[in-house]
């Protein structure tokens, strides 16, 4: 993360938060599965197989959702290099709203699938050479990530700050799970349209900072 400026740095936190508060609503109205944390639903996925209850199938359908969404993102970004991150970002709003329009009619795990699609193309937007720069929507590779800076700074690394990033990740995941819970209580239905407003609005800033005062796209 240290290679990205502060203003995207910043982005990838709200993304974060955007990730915490769909998971967070996923988590209570599917009865402890997930949007954006695949190695939870992995869990359930290993444990419904092994106790023959049937739970297996919502995860593995969470996690094919997920992957799918990755994978359109990696397609976006390559067919859109140099607006991918307004490419990918445009995705999951229009992704994270037909989830809500569907919500309306059918509330239940199929909308939520699509949730569980745009958390994998969020995953899109941070992204060199083919491969994820920042994980925004699992948290612990950047606690691993932070642990690890830590260390570096206690014994005597010259970048002494370099954790705070990864802790920012962290944090902003940790307050949008709490947003989540507590808006997606009283939104109700409409909770899912939050967060594909919140999408919109972070597809504009994204659009805002990749460019330059001259006009040309810039990292």
């Amino acid at each position: 993360m240290q290679s990205y400026a502060p203003r995207f740095i910043a982005l990838a936190v709200a993304l974060a938060a955007l990730a915490g508060f769909v998971d967070a609503i996923a988590f209570t109205r599917l009865g402890g599965y997930f949007v954006s944390f695949m190695s939870g639903n992995s869990t359930r996925l290993g444990v419904g197989i092994g106790l023959g209850d049937g739970t297996a199938t919502l995860a593995a359908a969470l996690i094919l959702a997920f992957v799918a969404g990755v994978m359109g993102a990696a397609i976006l970004a390559r067919r859109f290099a140099q607006r991918r991150k307004v490419a990918v970002l445009s995705a999951v709003t229009v992704t994270l709203a037909a989830a809500a329009a569907l919500w309306m009619v059918l509330p239940g795990p199929l909308p939520l699938l699509l949730v569980a699609a745009a958390m994998g193309m969020e995953n899109g937007v941070f992204a060199r050479d083919g491969e994820v720069a920042i994980g925004v929507s699992y948290m612990t590779g950047s606690l691993v990530r932070m642990a690890q800076r830590l260390a570096g700074a206690l014994m005597g690394d010259p970048d002494r700050w370099a954790f705070v990033p990864h802790l920012l990740l962290w944090l902003g995941f940790a307050l949008g799970v709490l947003l989540g819970a507590r808006v997606g209580l009283a939104a109700d239905d409409a909770a899912l349209w939050i967060a594909a407003a919140a999408a919109g609005g972070l597809t504009l800033v994204a659009a805002g900072l990749t460019r330059t005062a001259t006009g040309t796209v810039q990292e």
